[in-house]
């Protein structure tokens, strides 16, 4: 771009801090702030400066280059959206105390788009009446809206996000999964021309609905998602759709069940203290409600239950933990000593290693009372086997066996195949090559603009501050003047002639900071060239810096020149 113009210091409004604001827990966070690039309004809720505007921007455009490539159309659907199609997909109860609810002088309910799969289907079924109309994929870069309970870790997780959404529209399952390998790819070149380090996992669909899915990971510290990695095979997944392959024992040479005095122990751990056995070989019975019905979940002692996977399974119905009252409505359920024979008016559903054969120490429903020789598929029957155990470290790989290695990573992208969901509820069909109508199949895909900003800069910074690549970053060359007025003169101009070469540029031209400061503050900023005009500046000398690399080199301003617009 020739003749890009030049951004001094001096006028721009980016205030940099010495410290860590105090709110922040995360490095994306802390440097962001403390660099210029964002402020926060309210709880999880962002305002963009003009450097972290520009970086924002230069992601989008990336974003957008790689959606256009393989003939998505670019669309602005509103924000504000009426209640009557997420009512009609169950969405608008699905999602619970998440959705931004509003309603309009007259009483009409609205909401604050998380996502827009209704708006986008009724799109279509506007525009589009035969088989000739598609296939087709739309996508739009939007704010969206989500209610956190606890918004942290600054734009990693707000209430307000910038996100790309498309979605692709065929007549044929074939269709759908060429749509969804198209968008897969596209995702793969963006991050990699972003230079973020990421993963493809598989998923689960949650609310979104649907059949396939894997996310996007960028491996890092912040991460709020775990995603298990096998090192022997291509298997990763994120934690939540890990499983745990079903293997029945035989357990006809168990003894009988035997119900065994347990005074005071109505925990794993006061259980297996007791006995002097390992938490191993015990049960752990979690009383949950699903719709205000008791279900059981079993799991082996030394696990622990993931209510996510629990929600998950169960969704849209509402899982909460039983309470105090619960127990004293159902004097056949004692607190402590659950187990899963004989209970009664109570689902039990069960992690696959509470496989048919297996026999555990578990509760005998009686205070103070278990049972030993307890096996599953003789002594009790499990409804349902479901993975809802939390994943650790070692769990066996589900495709060869191999020890599972866990790590953190923020989510950054998410492909789904939703199938006929939101076609079904919305009526979303097309006149055929028979002249029959025909239900269209959906894809949903998602990229959190916003959050590779923030993954970026975990991924990125050092201990002086961010460091971002070049194809992202808010200028090409940082230029400094070190002080004085012959310094400063040459890095202006210096500047104008890096600007008409076409690259962009961010002039440190501020008066009375001292050289200190303005080199402190250029290394925060992270733009990956800095250019110094400083003690040799009346020889026509100036140093180039390598923001990442830290090499240094003192050259002439030709070659300077020469070497940055290479």
């Amino acid at each position: 771009m020739a003749n890009a113009p030049v951004q001094r210091m001096s006028q721009l409004m980016a205030k940099t801090l010495r410290d860590d604001p105090a709110d922040a827990e995360v490095l994306s966070h802390k440097l962001l702030v403390r660099a210029g690039y964002v402020r926060r309004t309210a709880a999880g809720i962002w305002s963009w400066l003009p450097l972290g505007k520009k970086v924002l921007t230069n992601i989008e455009r990336i974003v957008r280059e790689e959606m256009d490539a393989i003939g998505a159309q670019e669309v602005t659907l509103p924000a504000l959206l009426p209640r009557e199609p997420y009512e009609a997909t169950g969405r608008w109860d699905e999602y619970g105390a998440e959705l931004f609810r509003l309603q309009d002088r007259k009483g009409g309910d609205y909401l604050l788009g998380p996502t827009h799969e209704e708006i986008f289907t009724l799109l279509v079924k506007d525009q589009c009446s035969s088989y000739k109309d598609l296939p087709v994929i739309l996508y739009q870069i939007q704010n969206k809206f989500r209610d956190e309970a606890r918004p942290r870790a600054g734009i990693l997780r707000g209430r307000e996000f910038l996100m790309k959404d498309s979605y692709s529209f065929d007549t044929e399952d074939e269709g759908l999964a060429r749509s969804y390998a198209l968008h897969r790819q596209a995702y793969q070149r963006v991050f990699e021309r972003l230079g973020l380090d990421y993963r493809i996992v598989a998923a689960t669909a949650g609310a979104m609905g649907g059949s396939k899915s894997e996310e996007f990971l960028a491996p890092a510290e912040a991460g709020e998602d775990t995603f298990a990695d096998c090192p022997n095979c291509d298997f990763a997944a994120n934690t939540e759709a890990v499983s745990y392959v079903l293997a029945p024992v035989d357990g006809s040479a168990v003894a009988a069940a035997e119900e065994i005095p347990t005074p005071d122990t109505p925990t794993i751990e006061t259980l297996a203290a007791s006995l002097g056995v390992p938490a191993s070989a015990t049960l752990k019975n979690l009383l949950v409600k699903v719709d205000g019905e008791i279900v059981a979940v079993g799991v082996p002692g030394d696990r622990e239950v993931d209510m996510g996977k629990v929600e998950d399974h169960f969704a849209p119905a509402v899982v909460e933990m039983v309470t105090e009252t619960d127990f004293a409505e159902r004097a056949d359920l004692v607190r402590g000593y659950v187990g899963p024979q004989g209970l009664e008016k109570v689902t039990y559903i069960a992690d696959p290693r509470v496989a048919p054969g297996t026999a555990w120490i578990t509760g005998a429903n009686k205070d103070g009372m278990h049972a030993k020789n307890v096996v599953a598929g003789r002594d009790f029957e499990v409804e349902e086997y479901v993975d809802v155990v939390v994943v650790e470290e070692g769990d066996p790989c589900p495709k060869c066996g191999t020890g599972l290695t866990l790590d953190r990573a923020i989510e950054i992208g998410h492909i789904f195949q939703l199938g006929r969901k939101y076609a079904d509820a919305l009526k979303l069909d097309v006149l055929g090559q028979n002249g029959k109508p025909v239900r269209v199949t959906m894809g949903s895909y998602g990229i959190g603009v916003s959050r590779a900003v923030a993954a970026l800069a975990e991924q990125t910074a050092d201990e002086k501050g961010l460091c971002w690549p070049a194809v992202v970053a808010p200028a090409d060359v940082h230029v400094v003047a070190a002080g004085k007025a012959l310094q400063t003169e040459l890095a202006l101009e210096v500047s104008d002639k890096l600007s008409a070469a076409g690259l962009r540029v961010l002039v440190d031209d501020r008066a009375g900071v001292s050289p200190g400061v303005k080199f402190t503050d250029a290394e925060l900023m992270g733009v990956p060239k800095i250019l110094v005009a400083g003690r040799r500046a009346a020889e026509g000398v100036v140093e180039l810096k390598d923001r990442r690399t830290g090499d240094r080199e003192e050259l002439t301003v030709d070659e300077a020149l020469a070497r940055l617009t290479a």
